[in-house]
């Protein structure tokens, strides 16, 4: 067996289910589980017709490179979205149709990483464990950038000592942050490119959550945006991850892309050619559609919108919790430690939230996510607000 398979931690939902386990909630309350970033949102009607007219497609094998229409609906998105500079984006050579971002993020790591040089791969803290789980798989070291209120939830990259920059060959970005909410600016992002540069490693920007935001004229700023306002329009080191799952809805059409430096994505079509993950016919029929219609990710943030005004009002009052730059999670502190906050939570409200040391690691002396929950709000507007009334009232009993 490969060793490195015993240097993985449990994820945080199985820390979740033990945690829950013995612990009987109230029958006389129905479930909220606040726990999982899934969408629950309806999907999209055109969608899932296009899947059922590209049914037929079941009979081809399809290539690791997508169709040709499926490339070029994603370079004119991200040409459109982030006023990338036209033509910049060849979707012959900048594009890779990926299924879903979580598949991809991992074995982006085992593409890029040269185990044999003591390679460090750099990731904020907390984080999205896939990022870890990648390092580690491939030959290398995790090292952590704490985000916390201090930093402003996002990475002090000028606080990392230089003999972690020289070892560093993957840099980790998640912006907007998983869980904070947090959007680095172009500044900062420009800053990361400077780095990148002079220590020579590859920036492996996670965009999943950047369709959600509060307000439509203040979109999040991109990794390739930030390089093309640079001059640098061949977008090297730098490769962005993004999806249909939060933007559209769909998560379970497993549907995303990967874009970025044309010398990184032909190794890693290398790669995938043999790791065998194609993305199914009517999925990239699908998926062109749902690249191509905006009117539904601007309705689906006004939802979020409604759910977080809601939402806060109630809880404000009683916890230390900010309206997030983007995303649909809320990062509160809590009044106990997170664990106990949790499994009591449940315990006396049937309500299921996530205790933000199962997202985080003990580093440089403190855990970013030690009394911290993250709160998902993807559950309909009426359950978003039951569950904030019950853990409020939850709050004053302890």
């Amino acid at each position: 067996m490969n060793p490195d398979l015993q240097r993985l931690q449990p994820y945080p939902f199985e820390k979740l289910a033990s945690l829950k386990r013995g612990v009987t909630p109230p029958a006389d309350r129905a479930h909220i589980s606040m726990s999982i970033g899934e969408p629950q949102h309806p999907a999209l009607g055109f969608v899932a017709d296009a899947i059922i007219t590209h049914l037929h497609g079941l009979s081809n094998y399809p290539t690791t490179r997508g169709t040709p229409e499926l490339r070029s609906a994603i370079g004119d998105w991200l040409t459109q979205r982030f006023q990338l500079p036209g033509g910049s984006i060849d979707p012959d050579r900048h594009v890779l149709p990926v299924n879903g971002t979580r598949e991809a993020l991992f074995a982006f790591a085992q593409c890029v990483i040269d185990r044999s040089s003591r390679p460090l791969v750099l990731m904020p803290n907390p984080f999205y464990q896939i990022y870890e789980g990648a390092a580690l798989l491939a030959g290398a070291e995790p090292w952590f950038l704490n985000t916390t209120a201090d930093t402003g939830y996002v990475p002090d990259f000028d606080a990392v000592p230089a003999a972690v920059w020289q070892r560093c060959q993957l840099l980790y970005l998640c912006s907007p942050g998983n869980p904070t909410g947090a959007v680095m600016d172009v500044a900062t992002l420009q800053r990361v490119i400077e780095l990148a540069d002079r220590y020579d490693f590859v920036i492996a920007a996670d965009e999943c959550y950047s369709e959600i935001y509060p307000d439509e004229d203040a979109p999040p700023a991109g990794l390739l945006a930030a390089a093309a306002r640079m001059g640098r329009t061949d977008y090297r080191r730098c490769i962005v991850f993004h999806s249909l799952s939060k933007r559209s809805n769909v998560p379970g059409m497993r549907s995303g892309f990967v874009a970025g430096d044309a010398a990184i994505i032909e190794k890693f079509l290398l790669y995938r050619t043999y790791h065998g993950c194609a993305m199914a016919p009517y999925v990239q029929a699908a998926s062109i559609q749902a690249w191509r219609d905006e009117h539904h990710v601007r309705e689906n943030r006004a939802l979020y919108r409604r759910k977080f005004e809601a939402v806060l009002e109630i809880l404000q009052p009683v916890l230390n919790v900010r309206q997030p730059d983007a995303g649909f999670y809320l990062w509160p502190e809590t009044p106990i430690s997170d664990t106990e906050f949790a499994r009591v939570l449940f315990e006396r409200q049937n309500i299921t939230v996530l205790p933000g040391s199962f997202l985080s690691r003990a580093a440089h002396g403190s855990n970013p996510g030690r009394r911290r929950m993250r709160l998902a709000l993807v559950a309909p507007l009426n359950e978003c607000v039951e569950a904030a009334e019950r853990i409020r009232e939850f709050i004053t009993t302890l």
